[in-house]
């Protein structure tokens, strides 16, 4: 079975928040930083198991844009430049399901690897 497909698909830029709405009225909502880390991307998710890419620095992300892939998937446009790989629906799907053990296990990778959510330096974003 495939992934539900969502009706309407809204960012809320204040709280930096992807919401997905379904058919039957059921709503998620994935944080941008979550979204971000777990990208489906190569540069992120490497080629395979072992040459992932820990993503640090990303807490205060957001989109730029927001595309249609055709109908099958988004594509994310971060703000810090990002913009490889396509959110397909089961993907997302993926992500909502997990979304509770996916971040305990990003949180214990940064930890592990002594990084942190924040960005390092002087934030600079463009408007």
């Amino acid at each position: 079975m495939s992934a539900p497909i969502p009706v309407k698909v809204h960012y809320h830029k204040q709280a930096r928040e992807l919401e997905l709405i379904y058919e039957n009225g059921e709503r998620h909502r994935l944080s941008v930083e979550y979204l971000r880390v777990f990208s489906p991307s190569a540069e992120v998710r490497g080629h395979g198991p072992d040459s992932a890419t820990l993503q640090v620095g990303k807490k205060h992300v957001g989109l730029a844009n927001i595309t249609p892939a055709g109908r099958y998937a988004l594509k994310l446009h971060f703000d810090d430049g990002h913009d490889s790989g396509l959110y397909s629906w089961d993907y997302l799907w993926w992500l909502i399901e997990h979304r509770e053990a996916n971040w305990a296990d990003y949180l214990d990778r940064l930890e592990a690897a002594g990084a942190s959510r924040e960005p390092l330096g002087i934030e600079i974003k463009q408007l």
